[in-house]
């Protein structure tokens, strides 16, 4: 549900690599699609009552989504409705929506916006400020447009894939500077490897080969990276890679390139002017 509304209300993939251990998660009305359509039926509560502005208000978020039950809520002055197997709240004036569980987000319906997102921005810059920029892996062009964090780790297949592409988003104009979540945890033997990235000479270097699976050598040193990873955990990360604008704002796990730059344009109140297409090579006749 968490997901499908957040793509509604604008905002870009959230594809990551799960924390520890990969988490199972459908997305709402995925049992429907699978199901016989005419064993489900939705909710039609009575119009101009609670159970319908609750209705209204998650369509008004998410059209595409089927709310299966709306009820009175435990919670005084909310309703609770039933959405592919999940629960969320939504107040009686319809106003706000709120998503229980992990990462739990509060939604100004009629604004269409993450207000706990908001407030997580700002414990997210004060964070960021703790790790030293020179804690910090920079892959950036010469001018940069837009500068991202991006917590990252090295087994993670999204994080592999945005790296493979660092080359790309620097042309689009945006900076990335890499900090450490070892999302395996501290101790472990991707821990131990990204130590031996953050000590090695050649940080970008290690980076990169750390990613294509080519040998780091594995050293210690006095270093950072249990800091950052404590950091990440503080700032809300359930996944790697996070994309973090300079405000604290989360745009995503994996996004490509040009979506990326689109999307800092577009948060920045400027209009998308994406980078030249790459020249194509010449051929022999």
């Amino acid at each position: 549900m968490k997901r499908i509304l957040i793509a509604a209300l604008g905002a870009i993939s959230l594809s990551a690599c799960a924390q520890q251990a990969p988490q199972s998660a459908q997305a709402p009305g995925a049992q429907a699609s699978s199901a016989n359509p005419a064993a489900v039926t939705a909710a039609k509560p009575a119009a101009g009552t609670p159970e319908a502005r609750a209705v209204d208000a998650i369509r008004q978020l998410s059209p595409q989504v089927t709310v299966d039950k709306v009820s009175a809520a435990p919670l005084p002055g909310f309703r609770e409705a039933i959405v592919g197997g999940q629960v969320v709240y939504i107040s009686d004036d319809g106003k706000y929506l709120f998503l229980p569980g992990s990462g739990g987000a509060l939604f100004d319906v009629a604004a269409r916006k993450n207000l706990s997102e908001a407030t997580l921005a700002g414990m997210r810059v004060d964070l960021l400020k703790t790790i030293p920029a020179s804690e910090r892996i920079v892959f950036s062009p010469p001018n940069p447009k837009h500068t991202v964090t991006v917590f990252t780790d090295v087994e993670c297949g999204y994080c592999r894939k945005m790296h493979s592409e660092i080359a790309e988003y620097n042309r689009q104009g945006i900076a990335v500077e890499y900090l450490a979540f070892p999302r395996m945890g501290i101790g472990s033997e991707d821990h131990k490897k990204m130590v031996s990235v953050w000590c090695a000479a050649d940080r970008k270097k290690a980076l990169t080969d750390a990613k294509t699976d080519k040998a780091v050598k594995m050293v210690d040193c006095k270093n950072t990276v249990s800091m950052q990873y404590d950091v990440g955990q503080r700032a809300g990360l359930t996944g790697t890679p996070m994309i973090l604008t300079r405000d604290g704002t989360q745009v995503g796990g994996y996004v490509p390139p040009a979506q990326l730059r689109a999307t800092l344009d577009r948060l920045s109140g400027e209009d998308a002017k994406p980078a030249a297409a790459p020249a194509k090579p010449a051929t022999g006749a």
